[in-house]
């Protein structure tokens, strides 16, 4: 765990390299040191059917969802959001300086009791796969 969803703007498949920032994101998430690499998954999916704002075709946003297993303390969570969310933004900054654009992004913990989970990942990672 985590899994990182981000929806967004058809649009802004023009102004953004999102392999690239699925990447960005997905080595931020490492960074934090809280989540086991093993457990990250970063997906993003363009949304069919947007209404921005006024309706200006042009508005463009990009959200960022974070779902982890419930037991990590505040602190470190927060210290998590605070760090890829700036990714998020550096990775950002040319689209948010150069058009209308929209970015957020929240976590919240899933209850364990509620999610099963299986996975071979770790068979097939190389080095400490945590």
């Amino acid at each position: 765990m985590p899994h990182i969803h981000i929806d967004y703007s058809p649009n802004l498949a023009e102004r953004l390299d999102m392999g690239g920032f699925c990447d960005a994101i997905r080595v931020a998430a490492i960074e934090t040191g809280i989540f086991p690499v093993a457990g990250i998954r970063v997906r993003a999916t363009a949304c069919d059917h947007v209404a921005i704002a006024d309706g200006n075709a042009r508005h463009a946003f990009l959200d960022i969802s974070i779902r982890l297993r419930a037991g990590r303390p505040m602190d470190a969570k927060e210290k998590a959001v605070r760090h890829i969310f700036a990714c998020a933004e550096d990775f950002c900054a040319h689209v948010m300086a150069g058009s209308s654009f929209m970015l957020s992004m929240e976590m919240r913990d899933i209850d364990p009791a509620l999610s099963p989970k299986a996975s071979s990942i770790r068979n097939y990672l190389s080095g400490d796969p945590e």
